[in-house]
C-alpha cells in the first residue's frame, strides 16, 4: 500500500485517473486528479476530479446524479497514473453513453459486438433517421408500434422455448432483445440503467 505523498504528479500537480466499472471491468472514462481531489475522493468514497478547463474541483454526478462510488484505487508501477474501480449510478459519459470510450479510431478494427454497441447503433438511428432502416421505421411509428413488436417477439420466444429448439430460441430472444432496446432508446434508458437496477436487487444466491 502506498500513500498520496508517494504518487508522482506532473508539473501541474495532476495525475491521470482511469475509471473502470468494478463489475464488468470496462473502461468508463479518463480524468485528472490533484492531491486534494484525491483526498476528497478517498474521504467521500466517490470520485472527485480536477477540471483542467474550469480550474476547479468537480464531483462526478454532482449535477447529473451519475455518481461513481469508489471500490478501489490502484497506482501503476511508476506511480504516475491511477486506475479507479467504481460502482456507478448511471452513464459515465456526458453524451449518455455507458462509457466515454466508444469512438472507433481505426474503422478496419472490428469492435466487439455487445449490448452497449447495439445501444449506440440504435441511439444513432434515433437521431439520424436513415431512410429504409427498420429501426428508423419503428421510431417513426412510435411507442405503440414498438410495444406491439415486443409483445409479438415475446410470444415467439415462448413458442421457441416450448419447442426445445435451442437455435430457434436464441434467434427469437435476439429479436426480443433488439426490440426492447429500441424501447429503451425511445424512453432514454441506457444499458447502465438496467445493470444498476439488477445490481440493486442483489441478484444471485444468498
Amino acid at each position: 500500500m502506498i500513500n498520496i505523498d508517494e504518487l508522482r504528479f506532473d508539473e501541474n500537480g495532476l495525475i491521470p485517473a482511469v475509471v473502470t466499472d468494478a463489475k464488468s471491468g470496462a473502461v468508463l472514462m479518463l480524468a485528472y486528479m490533484n492531491a486534494e481531489s484525491l483526498k476528497i475522493s478517498v474521504a467521500e468514497g466517490r470520485t472527485c476530479f480536477w477540471s483542467r478547463s474550469r480550474k476547479e474541483f468537480w464531483r462526478k454526478g454532482e449535477t447529473s446524479g451519475n455518481v461513481q462510488h469508489i471500490v478501489s484505487i490502484r497506482a501503476d508501477c511508476d506511480k504516475d497514473a491511477l486506475v479507479i474501480a467504481v460502482n456507478k449510478d448511471g452513464p459515465a459519459c456526458h453524451t449518455g453513453a455507458d462509457s466515454c470510450f466508444f469512438e472507433d479510431v481505426f474503422g478496419s478494427l472490428a469492435e466487439p459486438f455487445t449490448l452497449d454497441t447495439l445501444h449506440r447503433i440504435i441511439e444513432d438511428r434515433k437521431i439520424n433517421r436513415k431512410p429504409g432502416s427498420y429501426t428508423t421505421y419503428l421510431f417513426e411509428k412510435g411507442v405503440d408500434k414498438i410495444l406491439k413488436k415486443i409483445g409479438e417477439e415475446s410470444t415467439e420466444v415462448i413458442i421457441a422455448g416450448k419447442s426445445g429448439n435451442k437455435a430457434e430460441t436464441i434467434y427469437e430472444i435476439a429479436d426480443l432483445v433488439y426490440h426492447v432496446m429500441v424501447l429503451m432508446a425511445d424512453m432514454g434508458i441506457s444499458p447502465g440503467d438496467i445493470r444498476s437496477e439488477l445490481s440493486s436487487r442483489h441478484v444471485g444466491d444468498e
